[in-house]
């Protein structure tokens, strides 16, 4: 049925129809119980303003606590340095690793899933972090990035290299905490 156009049409069609008028159409707001959703809305603003409800950057900070703390170590290869960091931290309780390489041949190339996961970046030289400021610049501001200054000189689990890393990464572990 076409819808009416003048007054006088829709008078016509009202004076046909009688008072019964065709059910409305579902938008789903007959299912609806509105007198609970505003009880419910009402509950949950009162709950805010006497502090039943955690704030959210409280909530925030409570939960910081139970996630682990999240480290990217990053070298030249991926294949010394980093992976032994990786290694070494992956058995300490509340701390997650990954290792990366800036390098194009790196085994692992650090990408931007990797600096979105992580909350700390560990790098081993001032050229690690150089680049990575400057392949992911945005993505990388607002993450606390830590120079090493261990060079290329130790291979792969070198008492030398995880006694090193031990002495500097675990400061920043617990001053992240």
């Amino acid at each position: 049925m076409p819808h009416p156009n003048s007054r006088g049409e829709r008078r016509a069609l009202a004076r046909k129809l009688d008072g019964h008028h065709e059910p409305p159409t579902s938008r789903g707001f007959e299912d609806k119980n509105w007198k609970l959703i505003f009880r419910r809305a009402n509950k949950l603003h009162r709950a805010r303003q006497i502090g039943k409800l955690w704030p959210y950057r409280e909530w925030e900070k409570l939960m910081a606590d139970a996630r682990p703390l999240r480290l990217l170590f990053v070298c030249s290869k991926n294949r010394l340095r980093s992976p032994t960091g990786e290694a070494v931290f992956a058995s300490v309780q509340g701390v997650e690793t990954r290792s990366a390489g800036t390098a194009r041949d790196a085994i692992r190339q650090v990408g931007m899933d990797d600096i979105r996961w992580c909350d700390l970046v560990i790098c081993m030289e001032d050229k690690h972090a150089n680049r990575l400021k400057a392949d992911f610049r945005q993505a990388i501001a607002f993450k606390p990035i830590h120079v090493l200054g261990i060079p290329d000189d130790y291979k792969y689990m070198e008492d030398e290299l995880v006694d090193r890393l031990r002495e500097t990464v675990m400061p920043i572990i617990k001053q992240a905490e």
